[in-house]
C-alpha cells in the first residue's frame, strides 16, 4: 500500500485502484499536454470528446456490449434512475418491481407515482436475508418490466440467476456489483449503476439500455429525465459529470488491462471465500445473508452483541481499516471488496477479524 493509506471498506463512495489515483494525479495539472486539468475542460473540447468517446468505447468493450443496446451517462446517480425507469419505461402503466433490500424498496416506492407496481417478492419479513427463488417470483404477465437490485449493498445479498420473465423485460440495478465479474447483457432490458462503488466517483449514473425500450415520453417529463433525448444528445444535453465520466475511462481502463471481467470474478470470488471460510466456522461471528445469496461485494455479519461491533469497529480503525460500520440502518459489521481492494487488504481484516475473537471471548 502506497505509504499512510488505509485499506478503505466503504460501501461507496468506495477505494479506488492505486493505479488509478496516481494515473489522475500525474494528468491533473496538465492533461497530455492539453496544458490543463480535466476538470477545465470544455466538454464540446476535442481534448474531453477523446475521453468520452474512449470510455464509452471501453465499457462497451469490457462489458461486451451488444449493438442494439445504447449506453448513456446521466447526472444523479442510480437514485434518479428509480424516476427515470417508469417515466421512461412503464408502456402500459404497470411494471413488477422484486424488494430484495433498502434501494428496491426506494425504487418501488418512486414508481408507484407513476403507474400500477406490483411487488413480485418482498423479503422485509426475514430482514432482507434471501434473495427468491424463480417459483418464489409472483410474475405479471403484462408487466412492462421487471426492475431488481442486483446486489443489495446494505444486507449483503445477491442474485445468482437471471430470472425468466416469458419476455418481460429486465431493469437491473447493478450499482454495487457491475464490473464484477461477467454479466450477459442481452438478458436484461437495461441495466443502470451509480459510479462510486466499482466504477469511479459520486456523481455520475451510467445505463445500458436497449434501443427497442426507449420512446417518447410525456411532454411534462423533464428534459434531463428522458432517456432517448440524452441519447439522441449522446449524454450531453447539458454538461456532463466530465471528470466522473473520465475517473470512469481509467477504471476501465485498468480492469482491461488485468485481463477483464473474468479476472475480476476469479480475484473477488477468491476474497469473499477467505472472509466467509472464518465467518463459517466462527462461533463469534454471524453472517447476516443466507449462505446461497451471499454477496461477493459486500460481506456483512456481526459479533455477539452491539458493545462489540462498536468496539470492533473502533479497533479496525486503529489498526489501519476504516469504515467496517454496518449501514445505520440494520448495525453490524460491513466489509465492502469491491474490484479495488487488493487481497492484502482481505487478508488484514481477517486476521484482524480472528485476534478481535480470541480477546473477546
Amino acid at each position: 500500500m502506497t505509504e499512510k493509506r488505509v485499506y478503505n471498506f466503504s460501501a461507496g463512495p468506495s477505494m479506488l485502484p492505486v493505479a488509478v489515483l496516481e494515473k489522475a494525479a500525474k494528468q491533473m495539472l496538465n492533461y497530455e499536454g492539453s496544458g490543463m486539468s480535466v476538470m477545465e475542460m470544455s466538454h464540446r473540447s476535442s481534448s474531453y470528446l477523446d475521453i468520452f468517446e474512449k470510455t464509452k468505447g471501453l465499457l462497451k468493450k469490457v462489458m461486451n456490449v451488444p449493438d442494439n443496446y445504447k449506453i448513456v451517462f446521466i447526472q444523479g446517480g442510480a437514485t434518479q434512475q428509480f424516476s427515470m425507469v417508469p417515466l421512461n419505461l412503464l408502456k402500459n402503466g404497470k411494471a413488477d418491481y422484486a424488494i430484495t433490500g433498502a434501494f428496491s424498496k426506494k425504487a418501488a416506492a418512486e414508481a408507484k407515482k407513476y403507474g400500477n407496481i406490483h411487488i413480485v417478492y418482498d423479503g422485509s419479513s426475514n430482514d432482507f436475508k434471501h434473495i427468491p427463488t424463480q417459483d418464489e417470483l409472483d410474475l405479471s404477465k403484462d408487466a412492462s418490466y421487471l426492475h431488481i437490485c442486483a446486489n443489495n449493498t446494505i444486507y449483503g445479498t445477491e442474485w445468482k440467476y437471471v430470472p425468466e420473465t416469458n419476455g418481460v423485460p429486465i431493469i437491473a440495478d447493478m450499482s454495487s456489483n457491475i464490473l464484477s465479474k461477467p454479466v450477459d447483457v442481452s438478458k436484461y432490458g437495461m441495466i443502470y449503476a451509480g459510479a462510486q462503488k466499482n466504477m469511479g466517483i459520486a456523481g455520475l449514473g451510467v445505463a445500458i439500455i436497449r434501443e427497442d425500450l426507449l420512446q417518447d415520453v410525456a411532454q411534462t417529463t423533464p428534459v434531463l429525465l428522458d432517456y432517448k433525448l440524452m441519447i439522441k444528445n449522446d449524454s450531453m444535453y447539458n454538461t456532463p459529470p466530465a471528470y466522473a465520466i473520465y475517473v470512469l475511462g481509467l477504471v476501465l481502463e485498468w480492469i482491461d488491462s488485468l485481463g477483464g471481467l473474468e479476472v475480476m470474478k476469479e480475484r473477488n470470488e477468491k476474497k469473499a471465500k477467505l472472509i466467509y471460510d472464518y465467518l463459517d466456522q466462527s462461533t463469534f461471528y454471524k453472517a447476516h445473508s443466507d449462505k446461497e445469496n451471499r454477496s461477493l461485494m459486500n460481506v456483512t455479519f456481526t459479533t455477539p452483541n452491539k458493545d462489540l461491533d462498536a468496539k470492533f469497529v473502533k479497533e479496525s480503525i486503529e489498526a489501519g481499516m476504516t469504515n467496517l460500520k454496518g449501514h445505520r440502518s440494520v448495525g453490524g459489521i460491513r466489509a465492502s471488496i469491491y474490484n479495488a481492494m487488493p487481497y492484502e487488504g482481505v487478508e488484514k481484516l481477517v486476521a484482524f477479524m480472528k485476534e478481535f475473537e480470541e480477546n473477546n471471548r
